[in-house]
């Protein structure tokens, strides 16, 4: 195996799915304390998220509170109520053309730019027969970290 070209450096975000949003938000907002940054709807993706966060700057970790516009389609965000995690990467294009040429299952979508506006992609939660490496029931979401990130974290992650 050729060495790893780039460096995950941290958690960018938890996502949780439930049927409703509003019993996650009295968890984690009303309990927890977390603060809601924003909204994304997606019918593509079947999917009304309010963004959480908590810390600042760099360090903020996103919380996605997650349920689906219909129960009845396809992506299910609320069937696993751990539905992803995210990690920041340094160089997202270059750890998916490494990954990939490990044996690494991406999900659909490549690239493309995600709900906290940045470039991001997912790794698939189960390998197959042509790229028998996944995330072993975990679906595993890369984010290209902004420089700010990459500079604060990357000193960390040495």
């Amino acid at each position: 195996m050729s060495q790893r070209p780039f460096k995950i450096l941290g958690v960018q975000q938890i996502a949780i799915g439930g049927p409703s949003k509003d019993k996650l938000k009295t968890f984690w907002v009303d309990m927890l304390g977390l603060d809601v940054t924003g909204n994304f709807v997606s019918e593509r993706e079947n999917v009304d998220e309010d963004i959480c966060a908590m810390g600042k700057g760099p360090f903020k970790v996103e919380v996605d509170l997650m349920q689906p516009l219909d129960p009845e389609k396809k992506p299910a965000v609320h069937a696993t109520p751990l539905n992803h995690i995210g990690l920041w990467v340094d160089d997202l294009p270059t750890a998916v053309e490494w990954l990939t040429a490990q044996g690494v299952r991406f999900a659909p979508g490549g690239i493309r730019r995600g709900a906290a506006g940045y470039d991001i992609t997912f790794l698939h939660p189960k390998g197959n027969e042509e790229f028998p490496i996944g995330g072993e029931g975990v679906l595993v979401e890369l984010v290209q970290a902004p420089p700010e990130v990459v500079e604060a974290l990357g000193k960390l992650a040495e």
